[in-house]
């Protein structure tokens, strides 16, 4: 919750998100549902109220494959 707006990131059912750090270039890899998880963060970040810095941490831990690199999405309205 920020500023009184409360935020939902829901996961699809068998979602497999991995982020690779290649040193120039970052890899997202993903089946069908870990896309459709991506595109669901993305679009409540997008969404009317939600305040500029608003942001979601995925992480080992939190959602991606064993191995991968940190991933932040945030929202950020400044031009």
């Amino acid at each position: 919750m920020t500023d009184g707006i409360t935020s939902v990131f829901t996961w699809e059912e068998g979602a497999r998100i991995e982020v690779r750090d290649l040193g120039g270039e970052i890899v997202i890899e993903a089946n069908a549902a870990g896309l459709r998880t991506l595109a669901g963060h993305l679009l409540t970040l997008a969404q009317d109220g939600t305040p500029d810095g608003a942001h979601l941490h995925l992480e080992e831990n939190n959602g991606l494959e064993e191995g991968s690199a940190s991933l932040v999405l945030e929202r950020c309205d400044d031009e």
